[in-house]
């Protein structure tokens, strides 16, 4: 070894130490320690400078990875011990990482894309990982792009780096969220289940099962990566996993291994440690994308492995756990049984049958914790199936109360303990359910009146049943009758029950009973915190005085204390899955001991308490309870009150845009006052300088004047419009003229078919023009109606203009005189004006109907048109057909000649002369008749 050490680090020629380095790692497996001390600092040179040569670099690698690795041959592993192993591994190890240098040019050497070289450099660093894996970690982590270059080994098209590239990142990502992170979103979901999907799921071979152990080392207890991975939608992506098939043949090894790592996964979204927010919208999508019925439909199905079957059941726990619409789907399901049940029913016919396995039977309690956790809907309708009203008299179908009741009075200890249990839940935070389960009546045998569920179950526990059991009881009946004090006054009513609580605490029993001491206590200080005095043999100090004399309080608190003491109540207080190692260690459960830490407490403290102290808590209460119906009464004032102003505010957001809208209008009503002003003003002038000057008569003559000369105007202007009328009437009598022409024309026409089509002719012309001239017409009136109504605002106009004038003419006795003549003259002229607008108006009339007569006239020129059109048409029509008709006899002689003279019949040209006149002749005679 030392003389190949020489030749690797002395040769100058590439050759000898390539044939050095590959000796070396001949060597390096069976002289593990004398290689790895002689040899590392000279491979790791070879490593930095023959970079070029792909061959060396390879065997250098092979050798550091012999050297550091613990993945020994058999017979050496009989051989040596394992920690002797597992230090000389980890010692190189640390000697390679102590240069971060070297580890950054490994991660340089794995992004060559040379088999020889990226294989081996894969190996080793998956080798480092695994011996010193945080350290080796952080200088992956602080490296440049370090955890990139590693990622691009998914992407390579070699199965063999492609999956020892997928180990090498399982060791990359073992307990370290930064790297977790940057490999999730360095896009490594898309890429495993797409590794996944190729590979064939839940039928692959290890190579999904190992990218499904690093999905769960990237997914578990990392938010930020559950988040990405819900986010980015591939939760819909897993729903394929669990289409296993009607026939679930063939449940290879793999298969159930690939399906339990799959379904331990969906675990990881919807885990109850997770933050519930997260877990809530994992439940939600696993919902929508259907992943929750294909769960069910394997709990279902038949001929599941045991194993799968239990790890399914987990699963669909914790994906409906505490979800509403999960828990609803669940209650929905039913089973593919004739007749169908319901798939809780099913699952609690197995929890309560006592030859099934004790993993099934606990998953299926947890399934049944997780349907009723936070599902009140859920809890009622368990309840309700033990009410006398809901029983099924006719005793067909099973209901979910009655398999509790027949599970909590087996003979099977396991069973009460799980019917108890599942029956605490029913009742979990639910006062109601509580009071209405109370009405539940037994009946125990032949001839017996029934008994109440409280009373048997106090009845069992007397009758010193085994230690689960009475464990099972005791914690129902704590969680019965906590926070219920009718609950509690039930049970005290049974003279039977304080003395045998007293009877059981005061004992001094072995380790095994202590701990139903412990439960008897907590139930008797339940029945005494929570008592409401309404028994008079059973009030709170009574049964106080009762504890001094039997028990003594320290004694009764230390009793109380074994509870919270013993091992398994902290083994079931750390999480809500109840998992026990043995039957026998089935003793707490997870919500109840979140019952007894909150009890434990009070219930001390309740009993040190003096009759007077528990007067003053009392009327404290009272007080507390005053006050809060003070305060609920102030709240519903206040919303009340908040809920008036709203409206109120409403109502003023409407007056306010009432009041602008009135306030724009009173802006614009101002403004219109201001101009009517400003014109009376302007009139007002005008009449005073009139009245000032009323003593000049060449003023107020000037100004009859204006008048007289707007009058004049008017006439010419009425004269003008005349003249128009007068022309129009001349036009419309030459147009009707016109037409008369026209239809004359129209008569003489239609004896052939040269005049007809002449006629259309002309008749399309003329009417073209009478359209053109009548629209002439029509605009011409309508000017000449525009400038009448002018006129008739002029008059207007002076009319109000002589009665403005009159008072401020009528001033003095001279101007009143004149004013009143000029009142005539002006009166008569306007009469004139009227008639004679009258007049026009009557000639526009006129004119008008002369339109519409010529109008209706043109209608029926272009009637007669068309029909003359479809005539011409028919004759074309009638044309081509004689023609064709021809056509055809032609063709019909020529054949009779060509068959004629092929018979030897002579046929002269006269004869063909002859029938061809024939033929001009009946042509004519065709024609004739078409005509």
């Amino acid at each position: 070894i030392q003389k190949l050490c020489d030749r690797v680090a002395s040769s100058t020629l590439l050759d000898d130490r390539r044939d050095a380095v590959r000796a070396l790692k001949s060597l390096s497996k069976k002289y593990r320690l004398e290689v790895g001390i002689q040899a590392m600092e000279h491979l790791i040179h070879v490593l930095q400078t023959d970079r070029s040569d792909s061959e060396i670099i390879g065997y250098a690698l092979d050798t550091l990875y012999n050297v550091i690795s613990n993945d020994l041959e058999e017979e050496e592993q009989e051989e040596n011990l394992p920690k002797q192993v597992d230090d000389l591994g980890s010692q190189f190890t640390e000697i390679f990482i102590k240069q971060q240098e070297n580890v950054t040019l490994l991660l340089t050497l794995v992004e060559e894309f040379d088999f020889h070289v990226r294989w081996p450099g894969v190996k080793l660093l998956t080798s480092l990982l695994k011996q010193q894996g945080p350290q080796v970690q952080q200088i992956i982590l602080v490296s440049p792009m370090g955890v990139s270059r590693l990622m691009d080994l998914l992407a390579d098209s070699r199965e063999v780096i492609r999956n020892d590239g997928v180990l090498l990142l399982q060791q990359l990502t073992k307990s370290n969220a930064a790297i977790q992170k940057i490999v999730a979103f360095e896009n490594a979901f898309e890429r495993l289940l797409d590794i996944i999907t190729e590979e064939g799921n839940s039928d692959g071979g290890i190579v999904v099962e190992d990218c499904l152990l690093l999905l769960q080392n990237l997914l578990k207890n990392n938010n930020s990566n559950q988040n990405f991975f819900k986010e980015g939608s591939y939760i819909q992506r897993m729903k394929p996993w669990f289409e296993v098939g009607d026939d679930n043949c063939g449940w290879s090894a793999q298969k159930v291994t690939n399906l339990h790592l799959m379904l331990q996964l969906v675990r990881v979204l919807v885990s109850p440690t997770n933050p519930p927010g997260a877990t809530s919208s994992c439940q939600k999508a696993m919902f929508h994308c259907g992943l929750l019925q294909q769960l069910c439909t394997i709990l279902m199905a038949t001929g599941v492995p045991a194993d799968i079957l239990t790890e399914t059941i987990n699963t669909v726990s914790e994906v409906i756990r505490g979800c509403q619409m999960n828990q609803d789907y669940f209650a929905s399901v039913n089973a593919p049984s004739n007749p169908p049940r319901p798939a809780i029913v099913v699952l609690l016919m197995s929890m309560v049958n006592e030859r099934q396995p004790f993993v099934l039977r606990c998953a299926v309690l947890y399934c049944f914790q997780c349907f009723l956790y936070k599902n009140q809907k859920g809890q009622g309708e368990i309840v309700s199936t033990l009410l006398p009203s809901t029983i099924d008299a006719t005793g067909n179908s099973v209901s979910a109360g009655q398999l509790l009741c027949g599970g909590l009075f087996s003979t099977d200890s396991l069973s009460n303990w799980c019917a108890a249990v599942a029956l605490a839940h029913a009742l979990q935070e639910n006062a109601t359910l509580k009071e209405q389960l109370l009405r539940v009546q037994l009946a125990t045998s032949i001839g017996n009146p029934p008994v109440s569920l409280l009373q048997q179950c106090t009845n069992i526990l007397s009758q010193g049943s085994k230690v689960q059991t009475r464990v099972g009881l005791l914690m129902l009946l704590c969680t019965w009758l906590s926070n219920c004090s009718i609950a509690v006054t039930h049970f005290l009513h049974n003279p039977a029950n304080v003395p045998f609580l007293t009877g059981q605490i005061a004992e001094n029993l072995g380790e095994e009973e202590q701990l139903v001491q412990g439960l008897c206590a907590l139930l008797l200080g339940i029945s005494i915190y929570y008592n409401d005095n309404s028994l008079e043999n059973y009030r709170k100090e009574k049964l106080k005085q009762l504890i001094e004399k039997r028990i003594g309080r320290e004694n009764f608190i230390e009793k109380l204390g074994f509870i919270s003491k013993h091992e398994l109540y902290s083994r079931a207080a750390q999480k809500p899955q109840p998992g026990f190692s043995s039957p026998d260690h089935m003793m707490f459960d997870h919500e109840f001991t979140k019952l007894v830490k909150e009890l434990e407490g009070v219930i001390s403290k309740a009993i040190y308490k003096s009759s007077e102290e528990d007067k003053k808590e009392e009327e404290v209460k009272k007080t507390l309870e005053q006050h809060d119906n003070i305060v609920t009464h102030y709240k519903k004032v206040i919303r009340e009150q908040d809920q008036e102003l709203e409206e109120l505010k409403q109502r003023i957001n409407t007056l306010t845009s009432q009041n602008e809208q009135l306030q724009a209008t009173v802006t614009q009503q101002v403004s219109q006052i201001q101009q009517h002003k400003d014109q009376y003003n302007l009139l007002k002038v005008q009449l005073g300088k009139d009245t000032q000057h009323h003593n000049s008569h060449g003023d107020t003559l000037q100004m009859n004047g204006i008048q007289m000369e707007e009058v004049s105007k008017l006439k010419e202007e009425l004269e003008e419009w005349k003249n128009k009328h007068e022309l129009l009437q001349g036009q419309l009598r030459e147009k009707d003229s016109l037409i008369e022409k026209l239809k004359s024309s129209q008569l003489e026409m239609g004896t052939t078919e040269q005049s007809s089509q002449m006629s259309k002719s002309g008749g399309l012309e003329h009417n073209n023009e009478l359209q053109k001239e009548l629209e002439m017409l029509r605009s011409q009136i309508q000017l000449q109606s525009a400038e009448i109504s002018k006129l008739q605002m002029e008059n207007q106009k002076l009319q109000v203009m002589s009665t403005t004038a009159d008072p401020a003419l009528g001033d003095s006795g001279a101007t009143a005189a004149r004013g009143s003549g000029l009142e005539g003259r002006l009166e008569q002229e306007i009469q004139e004006l009227k008639n004679e607008v009258k007049a026009l108006s009557e000639e526009k009339e006129s004119l008008k109907q002369h339109l519409d007569s010529s109008s209706s006239t043109v209608a029926i020129l272009q009637d007669e048109k068309s029909k003359l059109q479809r005539e011409v048409a028919e004759s074309k029509k009638e044309q081509d057909d004689l023609l064709v008709l021809l056509a055809d006899q032609d063709q019909k002689l020529s054949a009779l000649k060509i068959t004629l003279k092929d018979l030897g019949v002579p046929v002269e040209d006269e004869d063909d002369i002859e029938s061809g006149d024939q033929g001009d002749e009946d042509e004519d005679g065709d024609e004739e008749e078409q005509d």
